[in-house]
């Protein structure tokens, strides 16, 4: 399995697809099929029967995942997307911008 440089809650911008350019946030990820949720991003409707929570039922909006090579981490302090560098320091493993070298987390 590889090793993804993107993680829960990280802002990222969409490459390809019907919403290339779009920028959000990961809602998930899933590392064993190498896909991710983006907020907003390939929005897909889903149909639902009545419940206690939904009375009415019908359709639903929810994202869809995505391939993780559509999408690329953006840098919080250059605001570029980049790839992400990985080096370790007193034990503990450590994502780097490739674009500007400075620390994402």
């Amino acid at each position: 399995m590889a090793k993804l440089g993107i993680r829960t809650g990280d802002r990222v911008r969409v490459l390809a697809g019907k919403d290339k350019g779009k920028e959000a946030k990961v809602l998930a990820v899933d590392p064993e099929r190498q896909r991710v949720v983006v907020e907003r991003v390939n929005l897909v409707k889903r149909a639902t029967r009545a419940t206690q929570k939904n009375p009415n039922g019908g359709l639903l909006e929810i994202e869809g995942s995505i391939h993780i090579s559509n999408v690329a981490l953006v840098c919080p302090k250059c605001s570029q997307p980049t790839r992400v560098g990985r080096r370790r320091e007193d034990g503990t493993r450590i994502r780097e911008c490739k674009k500007c070298g400075n620390d994402i987390d």
